[in-house]
């Protein structure tokens, strides 16, 4: 039996018409599929996810100690909540407190409302409300007397290998009656516990009583 080619063209419709439905689907998922794959963001490698900023422990009430090569206490971080984060080892600290040692000398502390301790241990930021406290010190065979110091800022950098602690905040210091306030803030030397206080400074300087000169 011969199809003309009237009946082929007939019959080649009729059976694009049964598929139209099923051609019309299939077009519909593929199109469905490349907006959703367009508008999806690249999926992150399982190394990529883990290595977020995201905490990988907390503690309350934490103590980070360093010792110096005579194996005596170079300084201490105390904090009410100490988060660490497992991308950079950065560490940040509520309520931070630390203790600079130095031999023969008194400790001084430093402290603020928040804190950031870098990967390396080796930069401190204190923001908002730091201080820097060093008490007075009774005058010994090699150390003169010194007198109660207070230095207060809205933010200070401790460079803890450099036993330096500076800001360019404005800063409030008190030294016994004697107070200064400066503009550019000021830089605190541990080794020797001296100030420099940077920018425009005023304020009153009393003299140091007679005995403990």
């Amino acid at each position: 039996m011969q199809l003309n080619s009237r009946q082929i063209k007939l019959s080649l419709g009729r059976t694009v018409l049964r598929l139209m439905p099923l051609i019309l689907m299939g077009a519909l998922t593929l199109l469905t599929f490349w907006l959703v794959k367009k508008n999806t963001p690249p999926e992150k490698s399982l190394l990529e996810r883990v290595r977020l900023h995201e905490p990988d422990y907390t503690i309350q009430n934490g103590t980070l100690s360093a010792l110096n090569e005579l194996g005596i206490t170079k300084y201490r971080v105390l904090g009410k909540k100490v988060t660490h984060y497992d991308d950079d080892a950065s560490i940040d600290i509520i309520i931070p407190r630390m203790r600079l040692f130095q031999a023969n000398k008194a400790p001084v502390t430093v402290k603020s409302d928040t804190g950031h301790l870098d990967g390396d241990l080796t930069i401190l930021d204190l923001v908002n409300n730091a201080e820097i406290f060093r008490p007075a010190q009774a005058a010994t065979a090699t150390e003169p007397a010194t007198l109660r110091m207070l230095a207060q800022s809205s933010y200070f950098k401790v460079l803890i290998n450099d036993d330096i602690i500076k800001t360019n905040k404005p800063m409030k210091l008190e030294q016994g009656m004697s107070v200064m306030n400066s503009t550019d803030g000021g830089i605190f030397n541990n080794v020797d516990q001296s100030m420099v206080l940077l920018g425009q400074v005023k304020g009153r300087i009393e003299r140091l009583p007679r005995g403990a000169q």
